[in-house]
């Protein structure tokens, strides 16, 4: 499969390029920034998604201007997916104002997603979890093929999302940890939406911030 990490943008945010080798057909996950570079990376692939795991600015700073290069550059443009409960902070700059930062205004959805969604990428899929707490939208996106899970910043290394924006929620973000992420083996890795990759088992063991019981 293809697996690319680019870390773009002010806030370092992990940009991942998903998809099939053998079909080319491919996905993108949060281009916060940076896009001539992600551009570059998925030159001679076939973009069907970009894909926001939530909307907030540091995700979608660039859905602009990936969706509209491509839309030039491939027969058929790619679907931009983002969870419905995410449009109205996608709609409003991804919450840019809130650190006196200006947000580029990113398109509206083509797809909205939810949970148990399957997007497929040649012979691969993405599956959708909803997983709330760090804003009331996030998803997981679960690739079966590769063992990963796209977390967006539900989950990081040794860390958890911050819950102290607007539409954050504490008890819902423990919930998708508890109830939803740590379901899967603790071998699944974990591509967040910040820092080093991860896997269940090492959070489960020594995450500080997560108590389960």
């Amino acid at each position: 499969m293809i697996l690319k990490t680019l870390v773009v943008g002010q806030l370092q945010t992990n940009c991942y390029i998903v998809g099939d080798e053998e079909t080319t057909e491919c996905a993108i996950v949060d281009p916060g920034g940076n896009a001539p570079e992600i551009l570059r990376a998925v030159a001679g692939l076939c973009v069907k998604y970009v894909i926001d795991t939530h909307a907030h600015f540091d995700h979608v700073l660039h859905n602009a201007q990936v969706l509209g290069a491509l839309s030039h550059s491939q027969q058929t443009p790619p679907q931009l997916a983002l969870h419905a409960d995410e449009v109205p902070l996608l709609a409003g700059g991804g919450g840019a104002g809130w650190f006196g930062m200006v947000s580029s205004p990113s398109p509206q959805p083509d797809r909205l997603v939810q949970d148990g969604d399957a997007l497929p990428l040649g012979r691969l899929s993405l599956q959708v979890l909803h997983t709330p707490g760090h804003s009331p939208g996030s998803i997981t996106l679960h690739c079966a093929a590769a063992n990963a899970l796209f977390v967006g910043d539900v989950l990081f290394r040794q860390g958890v999302g911050r819950t102290d924006l607007p539409g954050g929620d504490w008890d819902a973000l423990m919930g998708s940890i508890c109830n939803r992420l740590f379901t899967f083996a603790d071998d699944t890795r974990v591509f967040p939406g910040h820092g080093p990759s991860t896997t269940i088992g090492h959070e489960k063991r020594s995450n500080p911030f997560i108590d389960c019981a």
